[in-house]
């Protein structure tokens, strides 16, 4: 014979626990008459066919076919309304909820009105409350027994962040600057969200953003940008990063640590700033449209006072000047890829990276042949 229940109540509710079925598994046998004891945070809701019967606050109540008028067509007249009717109950946590957590499970990509575009990282808090347990149910928990914060926090951290983007579109405000519009953002996703929240029965109480930062790599790019002062001079940065790119590039292919990608990235970054200066003069009257001349392309010779140094092999040897360097490219002791620094470069870069000695292999002689 099946078990009717006389008391109904739910006492173990765990920290991180929403909604709880009584009982687990299949449908409960009750009575009228049977007691019905909610405690101060929960709420219970009957359900049958899937349809709520009602719900009820704390307290102890008795069920009767007043506070549960469907319930009348469920029972046979016969019996006297004594007979037990099938249903389920859960049970359903009213108090604040303030362990949901939410972030970016990977970098986001945003339009940066300074940086063009941004990769970020965000995370923070955020607290909820059921308002409506007969709605939440219906529309989250399904027939499931058991109902804990981890299966309900991915599906919201999504509306959070969708709503979260969308907004940080809308307030036009660069990486740079977000850290001192955290709180508008956070009351801004809190508006935008609470609808979508409250058509599951839940409000959101509160948002919290702990961070919001940039990636490694666009770090990295605005303190290139800080470092340079380049931040209004779009030209200036888009060099170095020009630089930058052909660096990793010569050292992706194995020339890590011999100089020559990053000489070859100084290269790149000065004809990149060359074309960005052209393309940026001013369109108005003839001399800007004139093409330049062919010999502004070949600089002249350094005075013969600037040193130099060589690196073959791996050896370093120097300093030399001028007429010594002339010298060892027509020897051949130096040809267009053996590395060079010369006294006010940055870096190490081949021989024929640095215009005043590329100069000179113009005019030099080629090696001589061995002798006999």
């Amino acid at each position: 014979m099946a078990r009717v229940f006389d008391i109904i109540e739910y006492m173990d509710e765990g920290q991180d626990e929403i909604a709880h079925r009584f009982p687990e598994r299949g449908s409960g046998d009750f009575r009228i008459g049977s007691q019905l004891i909610v405690r101060e945070s929960q709420a219970a809701t009957f359900f049958r066919d899937g349809k709520a019967l009602d719900t009820f606050g704390a307290g102890r109540h008795t069920i009767t076919t007043a506070n549960i008028p469907l319930v009348t067509d469920l029972i046979g007249k016969v019996f006297s309304g004594q007979t037990p009717f099938k249903a389920e109950v859960y049970f359903v946590t009213l108090r604040e909820l303030t362990s949901m957590k939410w972030g970016t499970p990977q970098p986001i990509t945003i339009v940066d009105p300074i940086l063009r575009m941004a990769r970020v990282t965000a995370y923070g808090t955020y607290a909820i409350q059921i308002t409506d347990p007969q709605l939440f149910v219906a529309k989250i928990v399904g027939t499931q027994n058991l109902y804990r914060t981890r299966d309900i926090q991915g599906f919201f951290r999504s509306i959070l962040l969708t709503k979260m983007i969308d907004l940080i579109g809308e307030m036009g405000k660069s990486i740079i600057q977000m850290a001192a519009f955290v709180e508008e953002l956070a009351a801004g996703v809190r508006a935008k969200a609470a609808e979508e929240f409250a058509s599951r029965g839940v409000t959101l109480n509160s948002f919290y953003v702990e961070s919001i930062s940039p990636t490694e790599e666009t770090a990295k790019a605005i303190d290139a940008a800080s470092a340079m002062g380049a931040i209004g001079d779009m030209s200036a940065y888009m060099q170095y990063q020009g630089a930058q790119a052909m660096r990793d590039a010569a050292q992706n292919e194995g020339a890590a640590g011999s100089g020559i990608g990053l000489g070859a990235g100084v290269g790149l970054g000065a004809a990149m700033g060359q074309m960005l200066g052209q393309t940026t003069q001013p369109t108005g009257g003839s001399a800007a449209q004139a093409p330049a001349p062919a010999a502004a392309a070949t600089p002249p010779p350094l005075p013969q006072q600037s040193t130099y140094f060589i690196a073959v092999g791996g050896q370093q040897t120097g300093p030399l000047d001028m007429a010594t360097i002339q010298q060892q490219i027509q020897s051949g002791q130096i040809s267009r890829d053996t590395l060079v620094w010369k006294d006010g470069m940055a870096n190490w870069t081949k021989a024929q990276d640095v215009s005043e000695v590329a100069g000179l292999f113009a005019a030099a002689p080629p090696p001589l042949p061995p002798q006999p």
